[in-house]
């Protein structure tokens, strides 16, 4: 089949060359917003331009051009095992996530759809039909039959040239969707991540706290044992014997206590992988090591923070939708071509004596609309300047969190020493308050202080070690995925 160009105007073909070099798109060239960003060195170098009242280890680190990428497992800072295998099961079977995959492969494929107006469009139609003509339709022929068959068969072609941007515009605006989205599913999974890690720490505080009173269960009963015989003995008042089986008691509670809090943290655990939590169970073990936060973080971490990341993606969605806005100020230029046989039927249907053609251009202006277009463009434009600003909120934020984060850690460290002293001294404090109970220069009293007195401390101590490790996954939710572990 010979397509008859040659039917095209010589007129027709310049003006479309025309328009073809001349055209241009709408759409503003794109910069992403700048805000201000630490640049100032922390921990083992000498700041340059401190706060006052600033701790070293929160300062920032300058961006160097040469940073690691983030580790895509974040969670092997904490160099738990169990931990990587749960977020192992996470990441398969969480429906959450399942969902955040589903609308980001709904986004991608928004980018095809844009994509597919860059091409021509081709139809193949075909019809056979059998028609009647009314006796009295308006200028119908006497010879005309009342009677007839009509088959058609062709092709049409359909192009729209892009001389404005549109189609550019909307293919830009869905491929910066599409980031957005992807920006967000990681944005999910952090999320989802990060909430399984601090389930599984709250539990194994817990865990810890719990066979902390079981320690202290076999102490105080074995106190309680010896105040009985001395009072048996002659050696010691009722008073004592009640006051220490008051002390056993209110510890049995405390640990029945911790029995529903742990199966509360084992549910939320199960729900986050997509299981039942009826039959979920953790076996107790050793807590955690601490996170070990690097010398220095460079602030381009803080642009692999998926809501960051997404937020700027918004803004690159919303420039690429002026060029869209602008684009339907100007006339729409089309190339259609028809091709195809059609007859009244018979078996010469496909013969060259029932061909028919049409080739042209054609054009679409619109003169008047009310000024819709006037305020599509307006709100193009608001969109852009309302994602401009969200996106400097949500670099701000990212700085706060990150610096809140890192405040906590360094407060946490302190604070763990002093209980470590606090813890020892309150040991030393029971040991002497025992014999002094044996020689009898003192009564049960002193004894059940000194007891209430180190196991607060001892509790303290590990809800600090858990808190401090919930402040590393704050840390790594603030930074957008975590840092490089340090060898």
């Amino acid at each position: 089949m010979k397509c008859p160009l040659r039917a095209l105007r010589p007129a027709s073909i310049a003006a479309l060359t025309s328009l073809v070099l001349f055209g241009c798109s709408q759409m503003p060239p794109y910069q992403a917003p700048q805000v201000p960003s630490p640049a100032i060195h922390w921990n083992d170098q000498e700041p340059r331009a401190p706060r006052p009242d600033a701790d070293s280890s929160l300062l920032w680190q300058p961006v160097t051009g040469d940073e690691k990428p983030l580790p895509t497992k974040w969670w092997v800072l904490l160099n738990d095992k169990v931990l990587s295998d749960l977020e192992a099961q996470l990441l398969a079977h969480s429906p959450g996530l399942a969902a955040a995959v589903a609308r980001a492969d709904a986004a991608n494929a928004y980018v095809q759809q844009a994509q597919a107006a860059q091409s021509a469009s081709v139809d193949a139609s075909g019809a056979v039909t059998n028609n009647k003509q009314s006796k009295n339709r308006p200028l119908r022929g006497s010879n005309q039959p009342n009677d007839y068959d009509a088959d058609t068969l062709g092709l049409n072609f359909n192009y729209e040239f892009d001389l404005w941007g549109r189609v550019r515009s909307a293919v830009a605006a869905g491929q910066a969707q599409a980031e957005a989205a992807q920006a967000d599913l990681a944005g999910v999974q952090l999320s989802l991540t990060a909430a399984l890690a601090e389930n599984y720490l709250r539990l194994r505080g817990l865990q810890a706290q719990t066979a902390l009173l079981d320690r202290t269960l076999g102490e105080y009963q074995r106190a309680l044992d010896f105040t009985e015989r001395r009072h048996r003995g002659g050696l010691a008042s009722g008073l004592d014997v009640s006051r220490a089986q008051t002390q056993l008691s209110q510890v049995r509670t405390e640990r029945s206590e911790l029995g529903w809090q742990t199966a509360q943290y084992e549910h939320a655990i199960a729900a986050l992988l997509g299981q039942p939590a009826s039959g979920f169970y953790l076996a107790p073990a050793a807590q955690v090591a601490r996170f070990k936060v690097p010398v220095g973080l460079p602030s381009t971490l803080l642009q692999h923070r998926p809501d960051v990341a997404a937020a700027e993606r918004q803004v690159a969605t919303a420039n690429a939708r002026i060029g869209l806005a602008k684009a339907a100020f100007f006339p729409t230029f089309t190339l259609g071509m028809a091709y195809g046989y059609q007859n009244t039927g018979g078996p010469e249907w496909l013969s060259k004596p029932n061909s028919f053609w049409s080739i042209g251009p054609a054009a679409v202006l619109n003169l008047l609309d009310g000024g819709l277009r006037d305020a599509q463009l307006k709100i193009a434009q608001a969109n852009l300047d309302e994602t401009t600003a969200r996106f400097k909120a949500a670099a701000m934020t990212a700085f706060q969190e990150t610096e809140d984060q890192l405040a906590r850690l360094s407060q946490y460290e302190q604070e763990i020493r002093d209980q470590q002293d606090a813890m020892q001294a309150a040991d030393r404090t029971l040991k002497l308050s025992m014999i002094r109970y044996r020689e009898g220069a003192v009564n049960y009293l002193d004894v059940v202080q000194a007891q209430t007195t180190l196991l607060l401390i001892q509790r303290n101590a590990l809800n600090l070690q858990t808190q401090n490790l919930l402040a590393g996954v704050g840390l790594v939710r603030a930074l957008g995925g975590g840092w490089q572990p340090t060898p």
